[in-house]
């Protein structure tokens, strides 16, 4: 099976802009929560995430794209405030994932012991009613890549969780 590429790219001013996936998508909980790593472990980076961002995976290949792209998890901007999408804002289509990435400065580490940590959750939604159900992951990375906390579920309920609640929000229709 092709391995999953990840690349970040950011904005003019050094800012996360997304991801760039190349190989396949991820098929599975197991690999979109491989991929939360990744995107956790690049928040972690000091500077580099300046607030709490939502993130919505798209079939849009950047311009010139390599030629193994599959696709874009692109920032949908701020979770609050100026520039955040409202509810629904993702619903047509709705993605296959939606992550939510804190910055260091916005993550209360899980552990007591950890400095830096950047921490993120993701959301793959499902259709309860037809049995598919919503699966999610959390992780906590420090800045230097040690990966603190990592946890997925399968038939979550969005309303016990804040991010996913948030995450739910933007793509309900």
């Amino acid at each position: 099976m092709t391995d999953i590429g990840v690349s970040a790219f950011h904005r003019a001013d050094n800012t996360l802009a997304g991801f760039i996936l190349s190989g396949r998508w991820p098929h599975s909980t197991r690999e979109w929560t491989q991929f939360l790593a990744v995107a956790v472990r690049i928040a972690a980076r000091p500077g580099y995430l300046p607030t709490t961002s939502g993130f919505h995976a798209a079939d849009v290949l950047p311009e010139d794209p390599a030629p193994d792209v599959v696709g874009l998890v692109t920032c949908s901007g701020p979770i609050i405030g100026a520039g955040a999408p409202g509810p629904g804002a993702l619903s047509d289509p709705q993605p296959t994932a939606l992550v939510v990435l804190h910055p260091p400065s916005e993550t209360v580490p899980s552990t007591p012991e950890c400095v830096g940590v950047a921490s993120g959750a993701v959301l793959l939604p499902g259709v309860p009613h037809l049995g598919l159900d919503h699966r999610a992951a959390w992780v906590e990375a420090e800045a230097d890549g040690t990966v603190t906390k990592l946890l997925s579920r399968v038939g979550v309920d969005p309303r016990e969780d804040p991010d996913i609640a948030v995450l739910a929000t933007l793509c309900a229709a």
